[in-house]
Order: C-alpha cells, then structure tokens, then sequence
C-alpha cells in the first residue's frame, strides 16, 4: 500500500538512524584499523535504548538481525560442502563435543564451588559453552581463513554448539523443575535428526537440477529470489522441527553447495548477507546498559578474565586431541574464547523457567549481556592474540623442521604456473582457451550461462559459474595466482566494470580486453585495462592485407611502435600554460606505424606522434609527408605525444607548446 506523503512509516526511523550509526561508526573503526564489527557493536551501544535512546524500540531491528543471522550461516553453508563437512566430521563430533562437555563442565563445576545450586550451576554451564557463531565467522571470512586448519577446527566446533543448542532448549524447563519427560526429549530430537536426513538427501538429489533449471532462465531476480527462498524456507522448516534457524540455514547453504551454480548464488546473496548482518551486532551491542557497566565494572571484568581463560583452556585442549597441532589448537582456543548469541535464548529460557545466570538475580542479565558484547568486542584482538601465542608455541617444532625442509624445497623446483582467468565464454574465448590450452598453460573460465559453462567444460577447462564481478567467484577460479585476465566477450562498459573490480583484488595481474563494440578507451583505461584489442580494427587491417595480396600489391609491413593495443594515458602537467589539455583523454594508436603512410604503401617516417583525442598515429614534421599536424589541422585535434620508446612529452599545434608529463 503506498503512503501518503505526509505520513512516515514507524519503522523507518529507527531503521534509517541504525543504517546511519552502523556505518559512520564502522567507516571510523576502519579508518583506526579496527575490523567493521567492532564498531557495528559499538554503534548498537550508543543508539540503544539504554543509552541515547535513538532506537526505543528493537522489534523491527531484532527481526532484522534474525535474518542476518540466517542469511551468514546460509553463506557459510555454500562456502562449504557436503563433501567438505564429511571430511571434518571428527573435528565436529570430537572436537566440538569434547569442547562443550569440558567447558560446560568445568563452568559448573566453578558456580557450583560459589554456592549456587546444581541447576543453576548447569545452566550457566550451558550458556558459557556457546561461542559466537556470526562473530567467528566473520573474523575467518574477512581474514580469508574460512578453509584454514584454523577456520575448519573453528567451524566444526561451531557447528556441534548449533546441535547442542537443541538439546539445551530442551533441558531447560527441566532444570527449572517442569518440563517435558525423557520419552518427548527422545522425539523431539528423533525428528531434529529425520530433518536432517531429509535435508541432506535434498542436497543431493533435488537442489542442482533445480537450480539448473532456474539458471537456465537467466533472470538475475528470480535466480535470487530462489536461492533467499532456499535459505529462509529450510531455515523455517528445520525450526519447526526444533532445530535452530541458524543450523538450518547452515544446512541450506549445504544444500545449495552441491549445486554448479553454488559460487554464483553466493555472489549473488553476499550483498544482502553483509546488510543483514551489520543489523545483527547492531542489535547485540543495543541489549548493553552502561549503568550496569559503570556500576559492576570489577564483576563484569572479573567475569570476562574467567571466561577467555575458562574457554581458551578447554578448547585448545579439545582441538589438541584432534591432533591438529599447537598452533592450531592455540589459535582456535582464543578465536572461540567468547559467548554466543544463542546464549540469549537460552537465557530467555531460564528466566521463563526461574533460572539465573550464575545466581547473580536480576543483575544477571545485563551482566551476562556485558560480558558477552565486551568478549564479542575484543574477539578480533584474541584471533589475533591466538595467532601470535600458536605461532610461538611451534616455533620450536618449526626450527626443528627447518632443514630438512629447506633441503626437499631445494630439489623440488618451482611452483607450477598459475591459470589464465578468461571471464566470458563465446567463439573468441574459446578459440583464446584452446590456443593457451596448448602451451600448457591452465585456463579457468567464469560465466553465468548454463549453456557457455557446458561448452567451456566440454573443452576441458576449469569453470565457476557466476558473475565475474563478484569477488568470492572470482577468488573461487583462482584470481589470486592467475598469469592474466582476459575479458572478451563483452561490451566496454560491462568489460571496464569487470576490470575495476579484478584490478582491486588482484593488482599484479595483466588484464587484456577485447570489447564485442567499439571500445571505449576512456572507461577501461582507468578500470585498469593494460591491453585493449579494437576487434574492428584488428579486422580491417587483415582484410586491406587479404584484399592487396588478391590484387597482386604489396602490404608494407608495420612499424615496430606504438603498440595498438596498449592505451595511451598521457596526463599534462596541471601548470601547463597550454588551455587545450582538456581535450586529452585515453586513446588506442591506430596502427603500428604512420596510419597514412601504411595506407599509400609508405615506411618513410622519422619520429611518430599521437593523436590524444583519437589515438591517430601520424609522421612529424621532419618526416616528408607531416601526416600528425594534417591531422591536427583537418580533425582539429590539436595535441599529439611521443612516440619514441623513452620520450613522454606532448606537443600542442595551436600553441607551439611543449607539454610535461604530471609529477
């Protein structure tokens, strides 16, 4: 229903103010160095209603952060597979069991010896053994670290924390003296578990030709639509089933990872995740009330030296009997030494169940919200604490294995090559793909037609399907070791988008453009382009060759410079007294040579020039034929540069004004 205009919507306030907080205070923490979520935590704090009051009510914001919840773990769930999660299936079994019965019970055990009862001492166990989903995740994502040792071990104790918390739910009412009995526990998570199976076998047989077919309609918004529904609709159903939304999003992202179009569904619900999520530690920081801070400050630090210690310890000692090594353990230990937001909900079921945490009555609550924002707030400083602590805990093991190491490494040569990253697929790409094919050079293809991906793979090259101007899938085809890009299959505008965002994540890397139009000079140049193919007149030049040879005259053959597919990008110096340099842009030389002396079947030039307005390669005025300055004269393009291999200047006919190059 549309609005009036006068009216405002009761929720846009407080969502427009947590939108504006969220990312002033993020953008200062990044300025300081201080990764985003601190400062989303930090934002809640501040605009809460405990504080400035600016958001009085959280409703909308909590439903908000719900979805963001949903939408992380759905993204981590296509990161991963059903393969790869087979493959650390100990580490969440062991690792993660052992970590939540030790942590839980020594947590127990500590409220226990302070006089509270046992099912109190219990609960609060409960409550400390969970660790932050979203705030682990985010900290690997952004270090790049999901697949590591570290992040693996991470994730899997995570995962069997997510399991646990079914359980937990469940035991609750129990410890507060009501309930349901063992017989309805036992259903309850006999069905959790028949969900489960029934997900994992929709992985497998259901969801790749589904999202095949959805695909194949190459409709960017129902494609996303699919893959949001996905998500909600198995994290709706598992919940239903008593498992946590967040587990079953998880197991939606399973899902959609075993399907081909898995890197560019992710791609495309990235976007969506990162709002979602922001709202999230919104929302976290927005439950702390400073008072409570201020008035319990030696409790609340108290508490949060105790819990990094009591969590560090057990959980290093649980991944340490995966065998993982120190490093790792060390590392992983510290990464999960903070409380999750599933404690909250275990909380809100204690108090329905007359349960306190750790008997503290009602302070307990904003002192576990204390603890909990002030652990989330300091996790990054831990991963990298962890880091730092498991590095020097190796190095001894390390400096054992050095030389030999260094020996085998001397014998074993280099590293293989890495791939050429051709992003599109159509004739031209693949004739490109099978000439470097037969160098014995890798190629890697993205593109997101079904029936171009087919092609590719029928030809034997590595294929990610999804939107070249994705960062997950363009790092999914091995952007980070690629020899090159090379963009042909598409217009300028789309191919200088392209460029823009593989010079940012890969700076190093070559990037040659073919546009199917006429390419526009001045977008992919400062996209980054380094070659630039006119296809028109590549085209030309081959047909006026073919056309003299079949009349029996001869092609001169071009010069040795200037390099047609090389943009030229010549920037005057802002003191030029030349009031002209406006005209200067990014330009293609023509021809390799004199364009007008190649044409009459000339080679008589002594320097050459170039047109920046038009790219217009033309002989100097010591040459016979003076073809730069006619041209100036007839295009009434009046600046030309050098050139001659080490000379950058330009030359303004109108002016007879020599222009230096911008410091």
């Amino acid at each position: 229903m549309l609005l009036a205009a006068e009216e405002t919507p009761a929720y846009l306030p407080p969502v427009v103010l947590l939108l504006c907080s969220a990312a002033v205070i993020g953008y200062l923490s990044v300025r300081v160095r201080v990764v985003p979520i601190v400062g989303f935590l930090l934002a809640g704090v501040v605009i809460g209603p405990h504080q400035l009051g600016l958001v009085a009510t959280t409703e909308t914001v909590e439903a908000a952060a719900d979805i963001g919840v949903i939408l992380l773990l759905f993204t981590i769930g296509i990161e991963f597979s059903l393969d790869r999660l087979a493959a650390i299936r100990n580490y969440v079994i062991v690792g993660g069991g052992l970590q939540v019965l030790l942590t839980a019970g020594v947590t127990a055990a500590l409220v226990l010896a302070f006089g509270a009862g046992w099912q109190t001492s219990v609960f609060t166990g409960f409550l400390v053994a969970l660790s932050s989903t979203a705030i682990v995740l985010k900290v690997l994502a952004a270090a790049g670290r999901t697949t590591s040792p570290v992040g693996q071990t991470s994730v899997a104790t995570l995962i069997f924390q997510d399991l646990a918390v079914v359980l937990m739910v469940l035991l609750i009412p129990l410890l507060g003296g009501s309930g349901e009995g063992p017989l309805d526990i036992a259903r309850a998570l006999g069905t959790a578990a028949a969900v489960l199976v029934v997900v994992l076998l929709v992985a497998r047989k259901v969801m790749p030709p589904l999202l095949e077919r959805v695909a194949r309609a190459c409709s960017p918004e129902v494609f996303l639509l699919t893959v949001v529904a996905i998500g909600m609709g198995t994290a709706y159903l598992t919940s239903l089933a008593g498992v946590s939304v967040a587990l079953g999003a998880f197991l939606a992202g399973l899902v959609v990872s075993e399907s081909r179009h898995s890197a560019h569904a992710l791609g495309e619900v990235l976007p969506l995740q990162i709002l979602f999520s922001a709202t999230f530690f919104v929302s976290i920081g927005m439950l702390l009330d400073l008072r409570t801070l201020l008035d319990l400050w030696w409790l609340v630090l108290l508490l949060a030296l105790a819990v990094v210690v009591l969590k560090a310890v057990t959980a290093t000692t649980a991944l340490a009997v995966l065998g993982v090594g120190t490093p790792t353990a060390v590392a992983g230990g510290l990464l999960l030494a903070q409380i999750g937001e599933f404690s909250f909900v275990l909380q809100r079921a204690g108090a329905q169940a007359g349960l306190e945490p750790a008997g503290l009555g009602e302070d307990g609550e904003q002192v576990l919200i204390a603890v909990t924002v002030l652990l989330m707030t300091l996790t990054p400083a831990l991963a990298a604490l962890g880091d730092r602590l498991g590095r020097w805990a190796g190095s001894r093991r390390r400096a054992r294995r050095a030389a030999p190491a260094a020996s085998a490494a001397d014998g074993s040569g280099p590293p293989p090559g890495g791939p050429v990253l051709i992003s599109g697929w159509g004739p031209v790409a693949a004739e490109l793909a099978a000439s470097v094919r037969a160098r014995g050079i890798p190629v890697h293809v993205t593109t997101l037609g079904p029936d171009l991906a087919a092609a590719a793979e029928a030809e034997g090259h590595t294929v990610v399907r999804g939107d070249p101007m994705r960062h997950n899938v363009l790092q999914e085809a091995g952007l980070s070791s690629a020899r090159a890009v090379v963009i042909p299959e598409n217009t300028s505008e789309e191919s200088a988008r392209i460029a823009a965002v593989i010079r940012q994540l890969a700076p190093g890397a070559p990037i040659v453009v073919r546009p199917v139009d006429a390419p526009e000079t001045e977008l992919l140049t400062p996209s980054g382009a380094d070659r630039i193919l006119d296809t028109t007149r590549t085209v030309s030049a081959a047909l006026s060759e073919t056309l003299l040879d079949a009349l029996g005259l001869s092609a001169p053959a071009p010069g040795d410079r200037p390099d047609p597919n090389t943009p030229v990008d010549f920037s005057a110096d802002p003191q030029s007294p030349c009031p002209h340099t406006a005209q200067i842009q990014p330009v293609l030389p023509s021809t390799a040579g004199c364009t007008d002396c190649l044409r009459t079947g000339e080679r008589d030039w002594v320097h050459l020039r170039i047109c920046l307005s038009c790219g217009h390669v033309g002989c100097c005025d010591s040459s016979p034929n003076r073809h730069a300055s006619a041209h100036a004269t007839d295009a009434e393009h009046p600046l030309v540069t050098s050139a001659e291999p080490g000379e950058n200047w330009a030359w303004c006919y109108l002016d007879a004004t020599r222009l230096s190059p911008e410091e």
